[in-house]
């Protein structure tokens, strides 16, 4: 045997192929990765200058995080393997209850603030977390990644209708006017109180729900099943990408992309920190997404359990640490360039087990690339010009395969012979819906405690944690962890 050997995960590949094989790790987690800075800024109601600087931002850390993860920085921080690491779609619940209920720059303060302080607790408690595995077996996993899918499912929805639910109609203030008048001058009359004579008359928004729009959102979910139908490998794991392209093709056909903000933008420009300002620094709000981050560092774990067993490089306590770590500092660096939490992207994972390309330097490739993207703000602006009905269609595909991968995570899970994992889906995904058909449920409670109790994902992974160690205890399960870890590719 050879001793000198270059293990898989070390070998660095010709320029030329390192270069296509990272592009391609690029393209398939490139929707995903700039979907949240999308959600969020426009939850902030943001101007467009303002969202474009946050999908730069994004790109950019996106890079600098994988970077970390797949070179190693010191013996703390990264996990060493083919790991590109992109924004958790878990933490969007919360960052949206946090922008709805303090929109503007000074909710994106807010949310920073919280992200820096989540970041650095997870760094502090990543060794930890290392150990936690036991609490989250797949029944507690896929009940979190499904209700991910599902609290997304809305937003996806929303914007193939062409904004939130809310949007659909507005007050008719001029018959309203007029039914106050009438009422007034009733009352007067008849000395009573003033008594509307009916509801508040509301008007339909004729950019609510447009046929038009809503067919361009039907052609780009068409589009990608026919993609994932009948083509295979590299196009087929970029479907929504495509997707995507064609509904912005049509969308200029139909002089409803314009690209007047793409012209203005720069062609480059240094992502710079703090931007919007000093953060500020809630408790709660740091609270609530520490719990995420915790949700978050637990899938990391199966992630890099599973890409071992994937790449044949074991590794022990200390590295998964530093892995974890570096999810903690990935968080922090996005707190600090205006971005957002950072995990392991599980489709690139999936990558890895399709091509059997085992080599870490394709990732760091990777990275290089989503920094250089970063720095182009004419890129940003481009898709920040995307129409939300376009996105629509995409988001759909993408937010609902979310929700499949915990269903199929959950197809892993003994039901027959523990009925009591069926009590832990069942009340866990009710607890999560609680925000979704209630949402001013908690209005009698502590406003502090609303940023948290407005999230039905983090409502959903405390009952099932609760849940499962009532009913199961706390018994180690790392193949499960591992099974479930391989079973995701969507989220």
């Amino acid at each position: 045997m050879n001793d000198t050997a270059v293990h898989p995960v070390d070998e660095r590949l010709p320029t030329p192929r390192l270069a296509a094989l990272g592009l391609q790790h690029v393209l398939v987690m490139y929707a995903g990765a700039v979907a949240v800075p999308l959600i969020i800024g426009r939850a902030l109601k943001l101007t467009p200058e303002q969202v474009a600087l946050l999908i730069s931002a994004d790109l950019f850390c996106c890079g600098l995080v994988t970077l970390i993860q797949s070179l190693g920085f010191t013996r703390w921080f990264g996990i060493k393997l083919p790991v590109m690491m992109g924004v958790t779609f878990a933490a969007v619940g919360p960052m949206v209850a946090f922008a709805n209920a303090m929109p503007g720059v000074e909710g994106a303060r807010a949310i920073f603030g919280a992200i820096i302080g989540a970041g650095i607790v997870s760094m502090i408690i990543a060794p930890a977390i290392s150990r936690l595995l036991r609490f989250f077996p797949p029944v507690v996993t896929g009940t979190i990644i499904a209700i991910i899918g599902i609290s997304l499912m809305r937003v996806g929805v929303g914007w193939a209708m062409g904004g939130p639910a809310p949007l659909a109609q507005s007050v008719d203030v001029p018959k309203l006017v007029a039914m106050v008048d009438a009422a007034k001058a009733t009352a007067e009359a008849a000395s009573a109180p003033v008594k509307l004579a009916g509801p508040i008359p509301m008007v339909d928004n004729p950019a609510y729900g447009a046929l038009d729009n809503m067919a361009v959102a039907a052609v780009v979910l068409v589009f990608i099943l026919l993609l994932v139908k009948f083509m295979k490998g590299f196009v087929a794991n970029i479907s929504v990408l495509l997707g995507i392209v064609l509904g912005c093709v049509l969308a200029v056909m139909l002089g409803k992309m314009p690209f007047d903000k793409v012209a203005k933008a720069h062609w480059f420009d240094v992502v710079t920190p703090f931007a919007f300002g000093m953060p500020t620094f809630d408790p709660i709000m740091i609270a609530t997404m520490v719990l995420v981050m915790i949700v978050v560092m637990i899938e990391s774990t199966g992630m890099f359990l599973a890409l071992s067993d994937l790449t044949g490089r074991k590794i022990d306590q200390p590295a998964l640490a530093a892995g974890l770590r570096t999810d903690g500092l990935g968080t922090l660096i996005g707190g600090i360039f205006n971005t957002f939490p950072y995990t392991s992207f599980s489709q690139n994972v999936g990558l890895v087990g399709v091509t059997g390309v085992k080599s870490r330097w394709v990732c760091v490739a990777g990275g290089v690339i989503m920094i250089v993207l970063g720095l182009l703000p004419k890129m940003a602006a481009l898709v920040e010009s995307i129409p939300t009905f376009v996105l629509g269609g995409a988001g759909l595909v993408m937010f609902g395969m979310v929700a499949a991968t915990g269903i199929r995570i959950l197809a892993t899970v003994d039901f027959k012979g523990n009925r009591h994992n069926l009590y832990i889906v069942a009340l866990s995904i009710g607890f999560g819906l609680i925000p979704l058909v209630a949402p001013r449920w908690m209005q009698q409670m502590a406003h502090g405690l609303h940023p948290l109790l407005e999230s039905g994902i983090l409502l959903t992974a405390i009952a099932a944690v609760a849940l499962n160690l009532f009913f199961n205890g706390a018994k180690a399960d790392t193949a499960g962890a591992i099974e479930a870890a391989k079973a995701a590719e969507a989220h």
